[in-house]
């Protein structure tokens, strides 16, 4: 890949103004390394910046709030917030005391903590914004051109591609280090590292099916509810999301099983040993990471935006499932995930049974997220799409 000499424009910086120009304070959080430093940074270059990650400087934001928020002119940019979360009490005081907007941008990777301090001291004060790493949207952009089995096997994480000099497997090594011995151990107090890096190791070889907390634990040796823990961990530090199965009753979709996706297929990949593409592209699990990496563009799509995630999956008693249901007033936009250049009729099936159940008029439109490289119609209601750059059809039907 080419070095890019050049800013990387994320679809996150629309938003991130809007929300600047509308709540005093504005939360960007997400994983460790997607970039939320650079965004913030980039979208108010003239504002005031301190990072919490140094020790000393949290330890001062902790024990004396007042003084040190008093040092810096606004608007401030605090990066890794989470560090001191008895900021958030005194972010309050110094809100209500201006009464403008744009006031501050925090930026953090997501724990219980983080979010905890938002709702309970700035709530309708602050917006907050998910971010993850690069879609294929935003680096075929910069690129002016996409390796789609390159994007595939090494992810989104933005450093990859403004260094591609940097071995991806010494780099994820590294980060798995890092997530373990800062996050892992801040939020969990977790004793035995061993486990939980063998747990994230399942995890990976889960992604794109159904998650059964009993078969997790019992693979790795641990108890369920232990499972439950660790699976939320990852959900707070945008490791994971999982998918919840649509029903038309609220209460069947709290209580049946979710789909678990890692957020980052080039992640996904390293934790489950694959050396290189060619490995994987032969491999069983090709079919489930091209799921994964179609579902993540959709949720960057909507993440992004700014929007909660409107997303469920689709699986009847006998089988017949669709991958992916946006459901707009009682209507579907349905996705189904195929790793093949051409789609046949036996593709369909889910999606003709998902029509067949609900009715024809009560689907938007259909995709089939294969890996062709231009759409075609299969039959009025459904195209076959670029997987890739299937965000640009929500563009036009979700807004």
């Amino acid at each position: 890949m080419q070095n890019i000499c050049m800013w990387i424009t994320r679809k996150y910086e629309k938003t991130l103004k809007a929300m600047s120009r509308q709540f005093p304070a504005v939360l960007v959080t997400g994983p460790r390394q997607v970039g939320k430093t650079a965004l913030v940074r980039k979208v108010f270059p003239n504002a005031d910046y301190v990072s919490l990650d140094l020790p000393s400087i949290a330890s001062q934001a902790e024990t004396l709030p007042e003084e040190f928020l008093q040092r810096y002119n606004t608007p401030l940019i605090i990066d890794e917030v989470q560090y001191a979360p008895s900021l958030f009490r005194h972010l309050k005081v110094m809100i209500d005391k201006d009464q403008k907007t744009g006031l501050y941008i925090l930026t953090g990777s997501q724990n219980f903590l983080l979010m905890q301090g938002v709702s309970e001291s700035l709530a309708g004060r602050c917006g907050v914004l998910n971010m993850l790493n690069l879609s294929a949207v935003e680096l075929k952009d910069a690129l002016h051109r996409f390796d789609e089995s390159h994007y595939l096997f090494h992810g989104g994480y933005p450093e990859l591609y403004v260094r591609p000099e940097v071995d991806h497997s010494f780099w994820y090594t590294s980060y798995l280090t890092t997530y373990l011995e800062r996050d892992v151990r801040n939020i969990l107090s977790v004793g035995n590292l061993r486990d939980f890096d063998r747990f994230l190791r399942a995890i990976a070889s889960r992604t794109g099916q159904i998650l059964s907390y009993s078969d997790l634990a019992r693979d790795i040796g641990i108890a369920p509810n232990t499972a439950k823990k660790w699976i939320s961990v990852l959900q707070a530090s945008g490791q994971i999301v999982l998918l919840e199965p649509y029903y038309k009753s609220m209460t069947k979709r709290l209580v049946k099983s979710p789909k678990l996706y890692l957020c980052d297929t080039g992640l996904a990949a390293f934790l489950m040993g694959f050396e290189n593409w060619g490995g994987l592209s032969r491999h069983p699990m090709v079919g489930a990471l091209w799921e994964t990496h179609v579902v993540m563009q959709v949720v960057k799509h909507f993440y992004s935006q700014g929007k909660t995630v409107p997303l469920w999956f689709w699986r009847t008693s006998q089988g017949q499932e669709v991958d992916l249901l946006i459901e707009r007033g009682g209507q579907f936009i349905a996705i189904e995930c195929k790793y093949a250049e051409q789609v046949d009729q036996v593709s369909l099936k889910g999606m003709n049974a998902l029509i067949k159940s609900y009715g024809e008029e009560n689907i938007i439109a259909g995709y089939i997220a294969s890996r062709t490289s231009r759409p075609y119609r299969l039959t009025d209601k459904i195209t076959a799409f670029p997987g890739s750059f299937i965000d640009r059809v929500l563009a036009v039907n979700t807004g």
